[in-house]
């Protein structure tokens, strides 16, 4: 069995404490020795952690105390090597950004379908498939059939949906509408707003493609290549099984290993997707960076980018003592000068 648990996990529900639970939740996460993003807004929590097993199973049953997040539910996988550098708990205006005020997730988003009905929803011929992914997400794999928005981030969604609303688009007339997404946090988000603009019959895949990959066997499957992950996985397939996709560490998109075949891919440096967008001094950088990857690798040590990662979160927690001083002294000398 790979030596890492993966958990991928998302509540909508109202935290107005969200600030105050930021250190504490990253103090419990850096015991347990767990890495990974957690997100904490108002209207929720999301991200994606890993950990050996008893380090996940801790810090789902912390987040589960909290009665607001009893009934949070999770996602997991495998991975042979540990899929990230830091951890991190930020803290955000919307878990998943689509930028629209007024849209509640928890009383507005669609019927959740299983993974078990979803094939028998999508081979409707008067559904309309909707992938809510970004572009280079999708490019890699979807359901046979998806519309492919080529949204190149989530605040986009809006805007396509108008204009696929007018006559003549994949959305006009009030079609049916089934919607999926990773892991379906997006879908809750997307589904909601499409319920706000009067849309009536709007379903999503309950789990995302995550549990639609773990749950139906390939044999009976309507997915066709991997989905992208965003942690050193890069992509999984059937089975949540490690995918056969890397990433370009100049731009950060997917890399089949065709694309690691062509002329412009260079490790490290540039890609099919970038080689034309960046500078000769950037290009110089990125090999003297990968230099000292391959230079790490070599002599067994931790990799430099991990290194880095330690270095940002020492310089944010240095920059966060300094704003509590100088916030500290302004107190002292607000209530000094009341004197």
């Amino acid at each position: 069995m790979s030596s890492y648990l993966v958990a991928a996990l998302y509540k909508f529900v109202e935290l107005p404490d969200f600030q105050a639970m930021q250190q504490p939740l990253f103090n419990f996460c850096e015991q347990q020795g767990v890495k990974g993003t957690l997100l904490l807004a108002r209207e929720g929590i999301n991200g994606t952690i890993a950990g050996t097993e008893p380090g996940i199973r801790a810090v789902l049953a912390h987040l589960r105390s909290d009665p607001r997040l009893a009934g949070l539910e999770h996602k997991e996988s495998w991975a042979e090597e540990m899929p990230f550098y830091r951890l991190k708990v930020k803290l955000k205006r919307e878990i998943v950004t689509m930028g629209v005020p007024d849209v509640h997730p928890p009383t507005m988003a669609g019927a959740y379908v299983s993974p078990e009905d979803w094939n028998q929803l999508i081979d409707d011929p008067n559904v309309v498939v909707v992938d809510v992914r970004n572009d280079y997400e999708v490019s890699i794999g979807s359901f046979r059939g998806a519309v492919n928005p080529h949204t190149t981030s989530f605040t986009e969604f809006p805007e396509w949906v108008r204009e696929q609303s007018a006559e003549g688009g994949v959305l006009a007339g009030g079609s049916k509408v089934a919607m999926f997404c990773t892991g379906g946090i997006r879908c809750e988000k997307s589904t909601a707003y499409l319920r706000a603009q009067g849309f009536g019959e709007v379903y999503h895949l309950q789990g995302g493609i995550l549990k639609y990959l773990e749950t139906v066997p390939a044999e009976q499957s309507r997915w066709d290549g991997e989905c992208f992950v965003f942690d050193e996985r890069v992509s999984v397939g059937h089975g949540l099984a490690q995918g056969h996709y890397e990433l370009c560490r100049a731009c950060r998109l997917p890399l089949s290993p065709e694309d690691k075949e062509s002329r412009y891919f260079e490790p490290g440096v540039s890609c099919p997707h970038c080689h034309d967008s960046h500078t000769e001094q950037q290009k110089s950088r990125f090999r003297e960076r990968q230099k000292q990857v391959e230079l790490a690798l070599q002599r067994k040590e931790r990799h430099i980018g991990e290194r880095v990662e330690e270095k940002k979160r020492a310089a944010e927690l240095a920059a966060q003592a300094r704003l509590k001083e100088a916030q500290a002294r302004k107190a002292a000398q607000k209530a000094g000068s009341k004197r």
